[in-house]
């Protein structure tokens, strides 16, 4: 299901950072764990630090870090497995 894909920019330039507001947006952190997750509406996050894989329901499985720029898709179902403590700017699209 193409529409549920997870967009990954890997390092995107600070000027996009900068145009994006990223800076503003609010901070999670969350230590190793795994959980399940569903995203109710599409979420922007950049990766400030940590290492953690996440899942989709029967897709494949990616790894992200920091520097990471990623789109969630509202709908998507998941499991997060952090393996080293996250943390991030998040935004709801």
């Amino acid at each position: 299901m193409s529409d549920l894909e997870i967009l990954c920019e890997h390092k995107p330039s600070p000027a996009k950072l900068e145009v994006m507001g990223v800076d503003d947006w609010p901070i999670w952190k969350k230590e190793p764990s795994t959980f399940p997750w569903r995203y109710d509406q599409t979420e922007i996050c950049y990766i400030l630090r940590g290492r953690f894989r996440v899942t989709p329901e029967g897709g494949e499985t990616q790894e992200f870090g920091r520097g990471d720029l990623i789109t969630f898709p509202s709908g998507l179902s998941c499991t997060w497995e952090i393996i080293e403590a996250v943390e991030k700017h998040y935004h709801f699209a």
